[in-house]
């Protein structure tokens, strides 16, 4: 029964610290007009905080960036 328990404990302890080392992802765009989004793709660690944070600018126009996980 103590190996058990040691088993289960080990198993979720490695489960816990892979879990941590992984960077958020999630799927961009903005919306060109009411009806039209440009995709941007996946965007991971920074580059989606920074995305974000401040938009894209695309000429003289920045837009808003929305990002959802998948």
């Amino acid at each position: 029964m103590k190996n058990n328990l040691k088993y289960v404990i080990f198993t979720c302890a490695i489960a816990l610290f892979s879990s941590c080392n992984k960077e958020t992802c999630a799927e961009c765009h903005y919306d060109l007009t009411a009806t039209e989004e440009v995709e941007l793709g996946e965007k991971c660690g920074d580059d989606l905080a920074a995305l974000e944070s401040t938009g894209i600018a695309v000429g003289d126009t920045l837009y808003e960036v929305h990002c959802h996980e998948h």
